[in-house]
């Protein structure tokens, strides 16, 4: 018999025989039946039943709400300007930022340039505007170019780029009457890439786009001659915080849809296309953040050929694009 105060009274070789405290008993009743999907915040169904509500709850309003009084977003993100110009080259890039009252400082036009309807509406308003216009020799337009640039004889001398804010593109749109169409990059770091984005955003009836201020890249000289002049008619804006921008985004009823190779819904039969959308385009690497990916009410894929790993992300963003923009002239 086990003396009194034994510590291992009671006790066997494989631990206590009695009082265990109903510790056992909770274990096995289990934790209940399992919830369903739709009850489930972070499941496909969870999301797209949050959205519904959201959407429900803003009475169904095809525009999101003004500037929040908060001024949770700080308006801080123009930081990635730099005191360094930057060369547009392009004979459309020129035209555009000289249409669009870009302030330039400096037109440059290569000797001997062929001159077209597009030559001389540039020559006339660099005139009227009192821009320097120097001719140079084909050489020098090349070195002002730089690696792979295409001057087509002219270049343009720009002050780095003025950014946007966030909540401007969404007011952008209520001025307007338009139902937003906004793309926002996730770690996207191709400047022709964005400029790809730029062209087909305006292409097909978007607002603007927004870049993270870390790991995106600028609207620079090869971003702007890819947009093909889009660039001085599409605000781009900065998030200093991409998830935080798309969850302020959320909450004045905007959708966000992350385009993924393996979404849980098949671009074709995307419902939201008539509601005010953004659309989340991942680097081609990587794909979209967790973060993004977790606060994106559905994720898109777009089907493609099994023998193709991939869409550029230019591509991507100008697929889906076309696809909401088709979407929404059929159901109006």
């Amino acid at each position: 018999m086990a003396k009194p105060g034994n510590p291992s009274a009671g006790r066997g070789k494989k631990g206590p025989s009695k009082g265990s405290g109903g510790k056992n008993r909770r274990s096995l009743e289990g934790r209940g039946p399992t919830p369903k999907a739709e009850d489930r915040a972070w499941h496909p169904a969870g999301k797209r039943k949050a959205a519904q509500e959201r959407f429900a709850a803003a009475g169904g309003r095809s525009r999101p709400a003004q500037r929040p009084a908060s001024g949770a977003q700080n308006r801080g993100g123009r930081a990635k300007q730099s005191d360094d110009t930057e060369t547009v080259t392009g004979r459309n890039s020129v035209l555009e930022a000289l249409r669009a009252r870009i302030p330039a400082t400096a037109m440059y036009i290569a000797q001997r340039v062929e001159m077209d309807d597009r030559v001389k509406e540039m020559l006339s308003i660099a005139t009227h505007r009192e821009i320097p216009v120097l001719e140079v020799t084909r050489p020098e337009l090349d070195r002002m170019a730089g690696f792979d640039g295409v001057h087509q004889g002219v270049a343009l001398k720009v002050p780095p780029y003025a950014y946007a804010h966030p909540q401007d593109l969404l007011e952008r749109a209520s001025e307007t009457g338009e139902l937003p169409l906004l793309v926002a990059l996730d770690g996207v770091t191709d400047p022709r890439n964005l400029g790809a984005i730029i062209r087909s955003t305006a292409a097909f009836g978007g607002q603007g786009l927004i870049i993270p201020q870390r790991r995106s890249a600028g609207v620079n000289s090869a971003a702007w001659k890819t947009s093909a002049g889009a660039a001085a008619r599409i605000p781009v804006a900065i998030a200093p915080n991409l998830t935080n921008t798309l969850k302020e985004f959320k909450k004045q009823g905007v959708f966000v849809l992350g385009l993924d190779g393996h979404g849980d819904v098949s671009l074709p039969a995307l419902e939201l296309a008539d509601r005010p959308v953004v659309i989340v385009v991942g680097s081609e690497g990587k794909g979209l953040s967790r973060l993004v990916t977790e606060t994106c009410d559905q994720i898109v894929s777009i089907p493609i050929s099994a023998s193709t790993e991939s869409l550029n992300a230019g591509i991507a963003a100008s697929v889906a694009l076309y696809q909401v923009a088709t979407l929404r002239a059929v159901r109006e």
